[in-house]
């Protein structure tokens, strides 16, 4: 199965090869054409973007393979991790919330998409349904309930592997 992840990482590759091939160039032939390289701004500003750029395409080319590299049969199917939705209860107000755990990339706090290296993701992370979560917060502590949970197996159809 291929993570939906992996098609984003690539859209952001190819947008910055691209870049670095079409523009980059581009950039590069009007600064000359504007002469001395010494003071030339223009210059500068590009060949800065071309580092950005062959800097980024690397991490990216690291991180599609680190990702694509992970078996998904290794991640728990009993209790959360990578993909798991957590649909929690605050014990003292009975207030519900719903948190995923994904990677870092695709983080959106308004989705509740949070990522396992954050202080929540690692209080979440090796939780099964029935467990209680306390997390700090801005000097206090919330007392939560995970109610239901689904996996990254139950959610992409795997859960029969």
């Amino acid at each position: 199965m291929r993570l939906p992840i992996l098609d984003k990482l690539d859209k952001d590759l190819m947008a910055c090869k691209k870049e670095l091939e079409v523009d980059i160039p581009k950039a590069l032939k009007e600064a000359i054409a504007l002469g001395d390289l010494s003071e030339n701004a223009e210059y500068k500003s590009a060949k800065e973007r071309q580092m950005f750029l062959e800097s980024r395409i690397s991490q990216l080319q690291k991180r599609i393979g680190d990702i694509a590299s992970l078996n998904i049969n290794q991640i728990a199917k009993d209790k959360s991790g990578l993909g798991s939705t957590l649909f929690l209860k605050d014990i003292e107000t009975g207030e519900a919330r719903t948190y995923k755990l994904v990677f870092p990339e695709e983080v959106d706090p308004d989705e509740g998409k949070i990522s396992l290296a954050s202080p929540l993701g690692k209080a979440l992370f090796g939780k099964r349904k029935g467990d209680e979560v306390v997390i700090s917060i801005q000097g206090g502590r919330k007392e939560y309930e995970v109610v239901q949970m689904t996996t990254i197996h139950e959610d992409t159809g795997e859960s029969g592997l």
